[in-house]
């Protein structure tokens, strides 16, 4: 069900991933109609395999060379017969093409009630709509057969959904940071005033997360391979059967499918199922970006409340029902909120994949259909959302200012003390001197709830007369930001924009949050 969409019923449950939050094409993705029409193109493949046609396993080159005769000398491709042998008809292959979209699922429920297997159940009703190709549907094949390789080609492209989202919202951040690359900010360490840092550095902290995101899950996205043709146990013992013993022909049929499914490679070894260690994979990829996502929107709901930084706010948006003053940071709000739930998802595969027995058990099941669809449909939102909050994050410079002349001269002591050694003064001497007006100052600014007037102090005590003509300079806050600025600029060239590059045609997209 799309995001938003008036047909979910106001009577019963409805998953708020799937109803206010998650992007209709992700939603599409984990449903119903993708799931088993992926299914039937999995029959389809199978049996396109199965029929008996000779052709080179590298289509739509001409070869003359004789079928079946091996690998051609002239231009390498090797013939095969698809024949493996099988008493499938064109005819066939092309009913089951024609009604690869035409899924009754009315049937199909009145099937899997009667019959209590959703697989049977839709091989009946695909038969129902294809009289002649009814015999020949899943043949040789394992309820596995449709259901893992269709959560394997789901996945893959789950993640060719999320990871331009995630390469958009390190761009916008990027275009955040070079701008305020050189704008000091006070920095803090266990959330308490350090030395400066700049907005554009801080950010960076930020896309440096994202960027191990991305490649991490383009990497899990890459490694992924298909269950392939395996059969009950994964012996595929049932196609050894069909083609009497031809181990060959087994071994083509699989990696003739494999590469229909668009993988490079499947899966030697299998039980009943791929391995469930591939679920953790992808739940802990999903799970750290939730981490990554948390940090961030944790930074802009503290920076909120210091107002040196906020998120997006409409012009009619409430913040409060009873405070009509109020900018909630409700976007970075929920992100977090939906990050812990991301996060968490991870323990479902950790579990499952513990206990399953031997070649396979069917407690993996229930819990599978819930956690893979809601940990990518999470992913999804929170990429939304913070796409949307990083193309318009507003900076307070003044506000940020402020914060920075009450913290500073407190900073400024060493620069100071060194100083005063360089006008001959005594290190030491210096030392106490700044140790008791700081004190003072300090004293000012807790108790009594005034400024910070240690440079007033300073300004004032003849001891310090030597630099006072220094003070201004002294005090500059870009002098406290050390390489930030550099750093930045080396970051951004070197390891940011190289990983954008191949998602340069997408850049532009933008996200609307109806919520």
């Amino acid at each position: 069900m799309a995001a938003g969409d008036s047909s979910c019923l106001l009577d019963t449950y409805c998953s708020p991933l799937a109803s206010r939050y998650a992007s209709p094409e992700m939603c599409f993705m984990f449903s119903d109609r993708n799931k088993f029409r992926t299914w039937r193109q999995l029959w389809l493949w199978l049996a396109e395999a199965e029929q008996p046609s000779a052709h080179p396993l590298i289509e739509n080159i001409p070869c003359s060379w004789p079928p079946g005769a091996g690998i051609c000398i002239f231009c390498c491709c090797f013939w095969t017969e698809r024949a493996l042998g099988l008493p499938i008809t064109d005819e066939q292959i092309q009913e089951m093409k024609s009604n690869l979209d035409n899924i009754d699922f009315k049937v199909a429920a009145e099937e899997e009630k009667k019959l209590r297997h959703d697989v049977m159940a839709h091989v009946h009703t695909f038969g129902h709509c294809c009289p002649k190709a009814a015999g020949i549907i899943h043949l040789g094949a394992t309820s596995c057969y449709v259901g893992d390789n269709t959560d394997l080609i789901i996945l893959r492209n789950a993640f060719d959904l999320l990871l331009p989202k995630l390469a958009r919202v390190v761009s916008r951040l990027a275009d955040f940071a070079k701008k305020h690359a050189n704008l000091p900010t006070l920095g803090f360490t266990h959330y308490q005033p350090a030395q400066l840092t700049t907005v554009g550095k801080r950010c960076c902290l930020w896309i440096q997360d994202l960027c191990m995101d991305l490649q991490n899950l383009t990497r899990i996205r890459d490694d992924l391979r298909f269950r392939g043709v395996k059969g009950t146990t994964g012996t595929q013992a049932s196609f050894l059967q069909l083609f009497e013993g031809d181990h060959n022909k087994v071994e083509q049929l699989d990696k003739m499918v494999t590469e229909k499914a668009g993988f490079k490679r499947a899966f030697i070894i299998t039980g009943q199922t791929y391995t469930r260690k591939v679920d953790i994979e992808v739940l802990s990829v999903l799970a750290s970006l939730g981490a990554s996502v948390h940090k961030i929107c944790t930074d802009i709901r503290l920076l909120a409340n210091l107002k040196e930084m906020e998120e997006p706010f409409e012009k009619q948006q409430i913040g409060s029902s009873a405070m009509p003053y109020k900018r909630n940071p409700m976007r970075s709000e929920r992100c977090c909120s939906l990050a812990r739930h991301l996060m968490g998802l991870v323990m479902d595969p950790l579990h499952t994949a513990s206990v399953q027995w031997f070649e396979r058990t069917l407690d993996d099941s229930a819990n599978r259909r819930i956690c893979l669809a809601e940990a990518f449909l999470t992913a999804d939102t929170i990429l939304n959302t913070l796409q949307n909050i990083s193309e318009g994050l507003v900076v307070y410079p003044k506000v940020i200012e402020r914060r920075i002349r009450q913290e500073l001269p407190f900073m400024a002591t060493e620069n100071i003390i060194v100083a005063m050694v360089k006008a001959g003064g005594s290190r030491q001497d210096c030392h106490e001197k700044i140790r008791v007006l700081s004190q003072q100052a300090a004293a000012v600014v807790k108790q009594e709830g005034g400024d910070n007037d240690l440079i007033e102090r300073i300004q004032a005590d003849a001891y310090f007369s030597p630099i006072h003509s220094q003070l201004e300079h002294l005090l500059d806050p870009s002098s406290f930001t050390g390489r930030a600025f550099q750093q930045v600029q080396r970051f951004l060239e070197e390891e940011v924009y190289p990983l954008l590059k191949p998602y340069a045609s997408v850049m532009e997209v933008k996200v609307e949050l109806t919520l």
